[in-house]
């Protein structure tokens, strides 16, 4: 056996190696010691790395909430103008800003990068640098943390229902306009529909209806058959007296002293029978030449017979003021005139349609009158169907009010749910004369006066047809722009009426305005913009009729005026409509607006525009109201 002394090296370390692997004895703490740096590594990398992802976090919100602010500042209006705000970009920054501070986190190098995309998109990058803790130990000192962000204006499926008033003073120009309102009012609507239609997506459903209104509302283009009355009542006047003739003639002649003191020729006239004087003082020959001239209540027969060089003396003697004198015609030329007068009698009075057209006594009727042909023979505005006077527009019984029931689709053959056409040349305002004398009264009369018609004095407008919600493209929205005129009184309920009618999900045309999937819900908003107060004329043919005389919703025994019926039952409109779930915004055009229009929108949802610029403003306000901001990514 070998002395262990004299052991090599080698052995002495194998055998110190081999004693130690036969002892456990202290091998928990080397395996300890040996797995520290392992852990801390993995700890420190946690608590590092959550860290970062906490920074990332916020960094994305702030990231987002930075384009969506500048996006919105931009506006839907940048996409017809090209115009990009100057302080959209800071704006955008300040939202940065405040969602993310500095040194959030311990972070440092805090930068946010926006870019205006083609598509009027606002993108944006940021980038934070968070320093490590534990890490740094193993040489890693900082993690760079960096996000995207994208923000778009888009369009959900949406209805815009424009009620716009084209009332007469919407042809005045604003201070500070060059152009008048209606056409200030046009190129508006033309920037609007723009902005809607370059940030709508694909796929998304915007459409535009329109209700010019004024004295009365066009929309009897859009009626069915059945839902108009088959005949109607109307302040019309009958002819109740024959035509009786007058004959008259004229002829030059010359007097010759014959006795008696005077000695000055005159001219005399003489009075016979059309027949007598023609043969007499005209004797037919083939040179004569007759002409007539007819007008609305006379004709005039004129014959002329040319007697060259021909003297024809009268074959009698007559005495004038006891002188004796001898008359001849010393004319080359005879002229014998028959004039022929219509004199007349009118009773004024309630007359019923088809009756009227049926009578050719009634003065201006239609030759007839039913479904089959009043399209082409009014003039596209109607009247409303029953109503009563209200005098508690907070308990309206709807039952008997049915013009304010919008949703209410007429029954065939029950003319107190139908419409009925307008015909202005039919109607007269009894007993109210053009010289402005006269009264008015619901009394029939019979008399050779001429009372007031409201067509020819101006005071039956009709606007410009109405559209129903439909989808447009920008030749079709010019052409219907084209069509807009102003004229006639400003009755602002008939307005917010039919527009909620035309728009309603409910109503006449539910099916039409129906979501296009329970998934795409559509987003309703009805314009109501008006230029004036209120300012209803009584000697209007509206579409309530001669109010003072039909007495349907108004007449000098309702309490209240017929400006303040006309606003009552705007606000009730204005209700009705809201309860369909369509947002009303009300715009005042050179124009303050009074509170029925204010309650009417609702606080932020109203605006007074004093010119153009404020007015393009407006509708850009309302566009980006009508928008959703969307995060793109």
């Amino acid at each position: 056996m070998k002395n262990p002394a004299r052991l090599a090296p080698v052995d002495r370390i194998r055998g110190f190696f081999a004693r130690i692997a036969r002892d456990r004895a202290g091998n928990t703490l080397a395996l300890i010691a040996a797995a520290i740096a392992p852990i801390m590594a993995m700890v420190g990398g946690g608590v590092d790395m959550g860290r970062s992802y906490m920074a990332q976090a916020r960094l994305q919100q702030a990231c987002d909430a930075g384009v969506l602010a500048a996006r919105k500042r931009l506006g839907s209006e940048v996409v017809v103008t090209g115009v990009v705000p100057t302080d959209a970009a800071m704006i955008g920054q300040r939202y940065f800003n405040i969602n993310y501070r500095a040194g959030a986190y311990g972070s440092t190098d805090r930068s946010f990068v926006m870019t205006l995309e083609q598509d009027y998109a606002v993108s944006g990058v940021a980038k934070v640098t968070v320093p490590t803790t534990i890490m740094r130990v193993f040489g890693f000192n900082q993690v760079p943390v960096k996000v995207d962000c994208e923000a778009q204006i888009n369009f959900s499926n949406t209805d815009v229902m424009m009620v716009l008033d084209v009332t007469g003073s919407m042809a005045q120009t604003n201070p500070g306009d060059t152009s008048n309102r209606i056409d200030v009012l046009k190129n508006t609507v033309r920037g609007f529909y723009q902005q809607l239609q370059a940030s709508a997506q694909a796929g998304t459903r915007i459409r535009y209806g329109f209700v010019p209104y004024s004295t009365n509302v066009n929309v009897g283009g859009l009626l069915k058959d059945d839902w108009v009355v088959g005949s109607w009542t109307y302040q019309s006047r009958r002819i109740v007296s024959d035509i009786t003739k007058i004959i008259t003639f004229t002829y030059w002649t010359k007097a010759t002293y014959v006795s008696g003191t005077a000695s000055t020729a005159e001219h005399s006239t003489y009075a016979a029978s059309f027949d007598e004087m023609k043969g007499y003082y005209c004797p037919t020959a083939p040179s004569n030449s007759v002409s007539t001239t007819t007008s609305s209540s006379t004709t005039t027969e004129t014959i002329t017979t040319p007697l060259p060089g021909v003297r024809t003396t009268t074959t009698y003697v007559r005495t004038r003021n006891g002188y004796a004198y001898s008359v001849y015609l010393v004319d080359t030329t005879c002229h014998v005139t028959q004039t022929t007068y219509t004199d007349y009698k009118d009773t004024y009075q309630q007359v019923t349609e088809p009756a009227l057209g049926q009578d050719s006594r009634w003065e201006y009727a239609p030759l007839t009158f039913d479904v089959a042909n009043w399209r082409s023979e009014g003039n596209g505005c109607i009247e409303e169907r029953d109503t009563y006077k209200i005098t508690n527009y907070d308990a309206v019984d709807l039952s008997r009010a049915r013009d304010l029931d919008i949703d209410l689709v007429p029954s065939p053959g029950v003319p107190g749910t139908q419409w009925r056409p307008m015909y202005p040349s039919l109607v007269y305002a009894r007993a109210v004369e053009w010289s402005g004398s006269g009264s008015f009264t619901k009394v029939p009369i019979t008399t050779d006066k001429e009372f007031v018609q409201p067509y020819a004095l101006g005071s039956a407008a009709c606007p410009p047809p109405a559209m129903n919600m439909t989808t447009l493209t920008q030749e079709d929205l010019d052409a219907y722009l084209a069509t807009l005129k102003p004229n006639g009184s400003t009755y602002h309920d008939i307005g917010m009426i039919w527009g909620g009618r035309l728009i309603s999900p409910t109503g006449l045309f539910a099916a039409e305005n129906a979501d296009t999937s329970p998934s795409s819900p559509t987003s309703r908003h009805l314009i109501f913009l008006t230029d004036g107060e209120t300012a209803p004329y009584d000697l209007s043919y509206s579409s309530y009729g001669i109010e003072p005389i039909d007495g349907r919703r108004w007449d000098a025994t309702t309490p209240m005026s017929l400006t303040k019926t006309v606003e009552n039952r705007f606000a009730f409109a204005c209700k009705e409509v809201k309860k369909r779930n369509v947002t009303v915004w009300v715009i005042g055009f050179g124009t303050a607006l009074s509170d029925v229009f204010k309650d009417c929108a609702g606080t932020g949802h109203f605006f007074e525009a004093a010119d153009a610029a404020e007015l393009n403003a407006t509708f850009a306000t309302i566009a980006r109201n009508l928008s959703q901001l969307r995060i793109q990514r």
